[in-house]
């Protein structure tokens, strides 16, 4: 178990839940993901949770590629859980539901990816983000959803709800206030790749660092909406080149160049590993 320091954030944007009953396919989904999320949660019958805490235990995946989703602090379940996590060589792991900040000092001594899905986690999201062990938020829709007592986050034609825009947007702002990454939720019709992809794109562009998925189908929509466009990385160069010989703000092919934009250039740049 690691101590003392917690390292950024560093995985790739595409991360793939599996379910921790399943180890047959821990290692494909590993293969297919950037990082994978063994989950003891919601995708293990309450029956099948011992069995799933000891497969995952005994695995043997990359512990800096793989997290471990851990029941609620407020479940029978979470003491378990966390006993099995120290039996493993795993040192990140996702907390449910997490509303409170005392939540988070249950896991001192881990890197933590804080899940945000209730209205409560909503709204202490900001003191969740300030904890020292959290290194990223993530949000989750159908959860918050249903804490409000609704049906559904999203309209019939796949957009959210405002509720749920509002959500995702105080989840990431919260997230980038205090230099954490913001993990945007999963997308649920699996056939629709186009929406994912859209859906990817506009976390992209809207700051956040990845992007979880339920199904290893979705990994190369994700990792194509986050992989930079060559056209814009070449303008971004070109802008900082331009940068170097220009004092202050400049105009660059009829627009204007200030300090955020030569910044949005230096990101683009790096996610070109560059």
């Amino acid at each position: 178990m690691s101590t003392g320091t917690y390292p950024a954030f560093s995985m790739g944007p595409a991360i793939l839940f599996c379910p921790a009953d399943r180890p047959e396919r821990y290692a494909k989904a590993a293969a297919r993901a950037d990082a994978v999320i063994i989950d003891l949660e919601d995708a293990v019958a309450p029956a099948d949770k011992p069995a799933a805490r000891k497969a995952m235990a005994d695995s043997a995946l990359d512990p800096e590629r793989t997290i471990i989703r851990l029941n609620p602090v407020s479940t029978d379940d979470f003491a378990a859980d966390l006993a099995a996590v120290r039996q493993s060589a795993y040192t990140t792991v996702m907390l449910a539901k997490t509303e409170y900040v005392e939540q988070l000092r249950e896991l001192e001594g881990y890197s933590v990816i804080a899940l945000c899905e209730t209205a409560l986690g909503v709204l202490n999201a900001g003191a969740i983000a300030a904890e020292e062990n959290v290194v990223a938020l993530m949000w989750g829709a159908e959860d918050l959803v249903a804490s409000l007592g609704g049906t559904s986050s999203r309209h019939a034609d796949g957009s959210y709800r405002d509720v749920a825009v509002h959500a995702r947007a105080s989840v990431l702002l919260a997230a980038g206030a205090h230099g954490k990454a913001g993990i945007d939720s999963v997308y649920i019709d699996i056939p629709d790749t186009e929406g994912l992809a859209a859906e990817s794109r506009d976390a992209v562009a809207s700051g956040f660092a990845a992007k979880a998925s339920i199904h290893p189908a979705q990994m190369p929509v994700i990792r194509a909406a986050y992989a930079p466009d060559p056209a814009a990385v070449e303008r971004a160069r070109a802008i900082l080149e331009a940068a170097r010989t220009a004092h202050g703000v400049f105009s660059f092919e009829g627009q204007m160049v200030d300090e955020p934009l030569l910044r949005h250039a230096r990101r683009l740049v790096a996610r070109a590993g560059e």
